[in-house]
């Protein structure tokens, strides 16, 4: 009595067939819960650049200066009014000074935020890579494994039909 050679060829390769698409369903898994964890990043980012930039408008600071004409002055007022005007100038100079100032800090603090969102992304792409090598050796090893099993099985059926 001769066994069949596809009686454990078929069934092996079934079995082998099982395991490679749950190999493949841990791989998505793993893929999935990646894409979910940067989707979820991203949105963060998205959300603290929104908070972070709201509506900048120069008219806030020019409002604040009042527009004053002064009443029908006196000859000897001449003077009063002179320094009335060297405050307002020097109000004038500390209102663009403080502008300019405002402006140079948002100016920085974009750049910083942009410095830090191209940091925060070259750390994410540095630990997608890494577990992308990480499933790459883990499907490399997986494969050899199955190649080895179907060439026993190739080996065995080949040495039942010498035999």
């Amino acid at each position: 009595m001769t066994r069949s050679p596809l009686r454990w060829t078929i069934p092996s390769l079934l079995v082998l067939q099982l395991l490679m698409l749950w190999l493949q369903g841990a791989q998505l898994h793993r893929q999935n819960q990646v894409l979910q964890g940067l989707r979820e990043d991203i949105q963060a980012l998205t959300e603290s650049l929104d908070n972070s930039q709201g509506p900048v408008s120069d008219s806030d600071d020019t409002e604040a200066v009042p527009a004053s004409t002064p009443p029908k002055l006196q000859p000897h007022a001449h003077v009063a009014v002179l320094g009335i005007q060297e405050e307002q100038d020097a109000a004038v100079k500390d209102l663009q000074a403080s502008r300019e100032s405002a402006q140079k800090a948002v100016k920085d603090a974009r750049e910083t935020q942009s410095k830090i969102s191209i940091e925060e992304n070259a750390r994410k792409a540095e630990e997608t890579r890494k577990v992308q090598a990480a499933t790459s050796s883990w499907t490399n090893w997986a494969w050899a494994a199955t190649g080895l099993v179907a060439l026993a099985l190739v080996a065995r059926s080949w040495i039942r039909r010498r035999g």
